[in-house]
């Protein structure tokens, strides 16, 4: 079957928002014969689509799957660039490694991967991220911003403000982002955020974003070494929440906030962060490869470097580093 027409039948029948649509209007559409169409019908049911075929009208879609499939989340995309090219897969390892082949084949910018599971999901420095099958988002975003190689830090920061704005968006929880990388929902981390390179010297080819959020998970959906410190947005909210709904909306976001950090630099997004931030003004401990610093957290430069004030009345620049919030 081509993908390119069942993508666009799938999107004509959840665009009809449950009026009949014509088997032979879309045979004309598509320059395919009824039956061929029919054929791609049988795909979607396959796929958890419920699809009445009635009588002289033709067919009506009843329901469609919580699935993170490109129609469904191309009905609630509002951009121009980020996430017009989808890449879905319904289980893989993990989407960095795809979009970072995907990018030096020449993806273009805002392409994602998006898949319904990770079977082994990794966070920051490699840890496991438990990717649940159908309940969270987890993906890749191919950004190819003209920076230098060393501005690209700043794109975790950025995409912590995008993913923050969403989730407010669209379920009512302000989440707060624990620099660099984490957003936590009343102290336990739903999202965490990596970032990686492919680069010159001088110049930057793409920046591979990888977001993983806690949607839809109940506690026993995650293993027990981890459910005091995790959380999902349903949890908080006690509602199911349209994660492609919630992709698109992350999308937006996120386009934007890099299209402006591109244009005006980390500047304008700083208040912004720093409103979000769980990290500034607390006691912290930063743990970095070869030492670790203890001390109240001030703020962001506008390179997004952590300043913190240890004892000694010091000020310390953190570039990267594991942050654990002292009680």
């Amino acid at each position: 079957m081509n993908p390119t027409v069942k993508f666009n039948i799938t999107k004509q029948l959840l665009a009809a928002n449950g009026q009949p649509i014509s088997g032979q209007q879309l045979a004309d559409d598509f320059g395919l014969s009824r039956t061929a169409i029919w054929k791609h019908i049988k795909e979607l049911e396959e796929e958890g689509f419920e699809i009445e075929t009635v009588k002289k009208k033709g067919y009506v879609l009843k329901s469609s799957p919580d699935s993170l499939q490109a129609a469904k989340i191309d009905q609630h995309l509002a951009t121009k660039r980020f996430g017009r090219n989808i890449h879905y897969l319904q289980s893989c390892p993990t989407t960095q490694p795809i979009a970072h082949q995907l990018a030096q084949a020449g993806e273009p910018d805002g392409s994602i991967v998006i898949c319904e599971e990770q079977t082994a999901g990794k966070g920051r420095l490699a840890r496991p991220w438990t990717s649940t099958q159908g309940k969270g988002i987890w993906m890749s975003v191919i950004i190819r911003p003209e920076i230098p190689p060393t501005k690209a830090p700043q794109l975790t920061l950025v995409a912590a403000v995008a993913v923050t704005r969403a989730i407010e968006d669209i379920a009512g929880v302000r989440a707060e982002i624990k620099w660099p990388n984490d957003l936590l929902i009343n102290g336990k981390k739903c999202t965490g955020i990596l970032t990686e390179l492919q680069a010159d010297i001088d110049r930057v080819h793409a920046i591979i974003l990888g977001i993983g959020v806690n949607v839809n998970q109940q506690l026993s959906d995650f293993p027990e070494e981890i459910q005091s410190i995790a959380t999902s947005v349903q949890m908080i909210t006690g509602k199911t929440v349209d994660r492609a709904e919630l992709v698109a909306r992350i999308l937006h976001h996120l386009e934007i906030y890099t299209d402006l950090y591109v244009k005006h630099g980390f500047e304008p997004l700083k208040l912004l962060w720093e409103s979000y931030s769980c990290t500034l003004g607390k006691r912290i401990k930063a743990i970095m490869i070869h030492q670790e610093i203890e001390g109240v957290a001030l703020g962001i430069t506008n390179e997004g470097i952590l300043q913190v004030k240890t004892d000694d009345g010091e000020i310390h620049g953190i570039y990267s580093a594991d942050i654990e919030i002292q009680n």
